[in-house]
């Protein structure tokens, strides 16, 4: 049986993926990157903009279209949040909402094969390992849907993911992504109690290097933010969920927090962690972003250490309360985000030139066919010579050459 996934939006998404690919090829399904030879077709669909949903759709037509024998499955937050409009589209085989997204694997193998078939050797997703160790969350900031299609913040017991981290390590990874809607509320639900920082204790000295995907400044400290940085396996990119520098859009997306402390606690990471990569997700356009908020979210970031933050012009969610708020024109907000993102490649050069004719220390994570592509462990993608005799994930060293607004090169040493 060949299959195929189609993915959209966050790491939560992409180690949901990853897992369904890894458990089908244990069956000896067979995993296809074009959707056109595959008999199954997963759709893991995202929710969070409207451009996210347009997207969604645009592929639906465009597997339908091309591949209308296939099993169309269809899940995801979008999924869950229209699930009547996804059921009554004949061509869609099945429509799982997030809560069976677990057992996609299982309920294919069910229908379609004998499970007592013999094991079959995995052809891995990814150069690193995402993980979901956490997922929903207990927050309501008035804009996010995430929370209605996902849930109330529920933690995979540690057991679980030790052993799941512990059969990613066995076969060669060298970089786990632990990913989470809420990344730092892990373990809070669980008995015992547990938390984030208790985990990657646990992991010491059994990994080579853990990325962690966004935090929530409101959940940082000192103490927090010290581990963080002087841990030897978590790798220095440290991407947080700041939204805005103004105080007045902060109260209107009802995020309990002031600009101030989103500042003390960037300082204090640029600190600690001098080389690391620091990025944000920043929505623009907000209702009552007038000029005046728009402003101090633009001083905020260009006199932040932020070396990049992801930039996205407000969407209106249905059933979130921002979406009754009266709203901002779409001109002005596509004007906003082209600013601010034209600040962030500044910053994201100026961080990137101060590696000039350095050394640093990452994974391969892409073989094209004019460069292989080399992901430093503090987040620079560097394009190198072809090098297609080194496996993808294979931990080296690249010595920077080269840094211009739009890429870094740079060379391999073996």
């Amino acid at each position: 049986m060949r299959f195929s996934v189609e993915n959209f939006g966050c790491r939560v998404n992409q180690a949901e993926a990853s897992e369904w690919i890894e458990k089908l090829q244990l069956y000896g399904w067979k995993w296809e990157k074009d959707f056109t030879k595959s008999d199954v077709i997963i759709v893991n669909t995202c929710t969070l903009t409207s451009k996210a949903d347009q997207e969604a759709r645009k592929l639906i037509r465009r597997i339908i279209r091309d591949n209308s024998k296939a099993k169309i499955i269809i899940t995801g937050c979008y999924a869950e949040r229209a699930y009547d409009y996804f059921s009554t589209i004949p061509e869609i085989w099945a429509v799982f909402k997030n809560y069976e997204k677990e057992k996609i694997p299982e309920k294919l193998i069910e229908i379609f094969q004998d499970k007592e078939n013999s094991l079959f050797e995995t052809k891995y997703f990814r150069a690193r390992a995402f993980v979901k160790i956490q997922d929903g969350c207990n927050f309501r900031c008035s804009y996010c849907i995430i929370p209605y299609v996902r849930g109330k913040s529920r933690s995979k017991p540690l057991s679980d993911i030790l052993k799941e981290i512990e059969n990613y390590v066995n076969v060669g990874f060298k970089e786990i992504i632990l990913c989470g809607i809420h990344l730092c509320s892990y373990g809070l639900d669980l008995n015992p109690r547990t938390s984030l920082i208790e985990l990657i204790r646990k992991l010491e000295n059994k990994v080579n290097k853990i990325r962690l995907s966004s935090l929530d400044p409101r959940f940082l400290d000192s103490g927090k933010i010290d581990y963080f940085t002087s841990s030897q396996i978590i790798a220095p990119h440290f991407h947080l969920s700041l939204q805005s520098g103004s105080r007045k859009i902060l109260k209107n997306m009802q995020r309990d927090i002031n600009p101030e402390y989103y500042r003390e606690i960037l300082h204090q990471f640029a600190k600690s962690s001098p080389d690391g990569s620091i990025g944000a997700d920043i929505i623009v356009g907000f209702p009552g972003e007038n000029e005046k908020e728009f402003k101090e979210t633009y001083e905020f970031l260009k006199n932040s250490p932020l070396t990049y933050f992801h930039v996205f012009p407000f969407s209106p969610r249905p059933g979130t309360p921002a979406s009754n708020f009266p709203q901002i024109n779409g001109k002005i907000k596509r004007e906003r985000v082209n600013i601010l993102r034209e600040l962030s490649t500044e910053k994201n050069f100026q961080f990137r030139n101060r590696f000039l004719n350095k050394t640093l220390k990452g994974i391969i994570i892409k073989h094209c066919k004019d460069f292989t592509e080399f992901l430093t462990y503090n987040y620079i993608k560097v394009k190198t010579p072809p090098s297609p005799r080194l496996k993808v994930g294979d931990e080296k060293e690249v010595k920077i050459f080269r840094v211009s607004l739009s890429s870094t090169e740079g060379k391999i040493i073996s």
